[in-house]
């Protein structure tokens, strides 16, 4: 059986959505002639924790753990923040209107930690790794990222190894959405587009979750490049059981930020509510996971807080069992430009319990497009009010005449199972 080094950041207790594209390729690789090498941190600073995610280690699995040094202590000092409070992403989500310390901080973040907050980590991975490698081969190099300190290590061990490597995208690098939000001087945004240059002219192949992304890699000089999407695991929905609720649930899981904030849809809720007693009685706005502050403002401002519930964070095996008794999942998409090419992973999650969606964005995104081809809801922009408002009617009927959102589309494609065995076809040709 072959070894892969796998370079993560990401690995559990890490829960949320970003543990779980490596978590599982990992998990697969085994059944297609790869053994998974993990190295990942050492104490890491994670969004969230969640225990349930060791059920998809093997027990035979190698893991090496690297200590790491964040910024995030510092930063909340910095800012007055609490202890616990999670700013793993404060470039998307804030429980308050930042301050100057909180702009300083950004501009340190940008411009003395590249690519990341974990570029500390990077030097001492290396040597760590170069002398793990002098005793234990392996036959090629997998990195995820971001965070691209991930990518950056590979980049190092690749110059000084020769080893095959396969450098897979969850998001782009200097075409990530957040990357315009960096407080970039110009030598911290050569120094950016130097190191992903490096990328491109050193990786054997890579590997990124749309169509759309693929081309814009290509586009700034990215070759070899090939599409993986997330995509869900069966196992995880086997035995799922639906958290019921008597309420008509809209649900929406994971970072909800003001760049997705969808004040028309707000005001749907708030008119129907207005309209019938009853809508206002039996509907619930569930929200699971980071809210942006100025969401929950837009929330006050219509007076739909009544309706609305905050959650928080959950382990993920709750927020499956949200989702699974939910009338209607929520996927809002990034306003920014390039967010044609975004595919939250938590669409797969979406099509594996079956439930109804409203995608809210660019209609012509390939998030959109999968909605489309899987028959599994509907894809609006967010301002199509009339359009908005008759799909959420048209849901409460049937919720009100006891009959179910199920949707029976054909999603085998998305697999985890089959999308790893694309990754190890990838890792095959390039040690062939």
């Amino acid at each position: 059986m072959k070894k892969v080094l796998i370079i993560s950041y990401y690995w559990p207790p890490c829960g949320g959505i970003g543990v779980l594209r490596t978590l599982k390729i990992a998990k697969y690789l085994w059944d297609c002639g790869w053994e998974p090498i993990i190295y990942t941190a050492e104490n890491a600073h994670y969004p969230s924790i969640d225990e349930g995610n060791f059920k998809d280690i093997r027990p035979e699995t190698t893991i090496l753990r690297g200590p790491i040094w964040e910024p995030y202590s510092l930063y909340k000092k910095f800012t007055r923040k609490e202890k616990n409070a999670n700013v793993n992403n404060v470039f998307y989500t804030s429980e308050q209107k930042s301050g100057l310390a909180h702009k300083l901080s950004v501009w340190i973040r940008s411009n003395f930690f590249i690519p990341d907050a974990r570029a500390m980590w990077i030097k001492p991975s290396v040597k760590y790794l170069l002398n793990y490698l002098a005793d234990n081969p392996v036959d090629a190099i997998f990195s995820n990222g971001p965070p691209h300190s991930n990518t950056r290590i590979a980049t190092q061990l690749k110059k000084a190894t020769g080893l095959p490597w396969l450098a897979d995208f969850q998001d782009p690098w200097t075409q990530v959405d957040y990357y315009s939000l960096l407080s970039l001087t110009p030598l911290a945004r050569r120094k950016h587009e130097r190191q992903e240059q490096e990328v491109f002219e050193y990786a054997d192949s890579i590997t990124i979750v749309s169509d759309t992304w693929k081309a814009d890699l290509e586009s700034i000089g990215a070759k070899h490049v090939s599409v993986v999407p997330w995509g869900f695991d069966p196992d995880d929905y086997s035995n799922l059981v639906a958290d019921e609720s008597e309420k008509f649930r809209l649900s929406h899981f994971g970072i909800l930020g003001y760049d997705r904030k969808p004040t028309v849809l707000f005001e749907v809720v708030r008119d129907l509510c207005d309209e019938d007693p009853r809508f206002k009685q039996d509907v619930e706005l569930l929200l699971v996971g980071q809210v942006d502050i100025s969401v929950k403002e837009n929330i006050d401002s219509l007076g739909i807080e009544s309706v609305t519930t905050f959650t928080g964070n959950v382990d993920r095996s709750k927020a499956l069992s949200y989702m699974k008794g939910s009338d209607i999942l929520l996927l809002l998409l990034n306003k920014q430009a390039n967010a044609g090419g975004r595919i939250p992973g938590k669409l797969f999650e979406y099509l594996a319990v079956k439930r109804s969606i409203l995608c809210l964005g660019t209609k012509d995104g390939d998030s959109a497009r999968i909605v489309q081809q899987t028959r599994s809801g509907h894809t609006l922009a967010y301002s199509e009010y009339d359009q908005m408002k008759s799909i959420v009617l048209a849901h409460y009927i049937l919720y009100k005449d006891g009959k179910s959102t199920f949707v029976n589309s054909e999603i085998a494609q998305y697999s985890s199972k089959v999308l790893t065995r694309r990754v190890a076809d990838y890792l095959n040709a390039i040690t062939a």
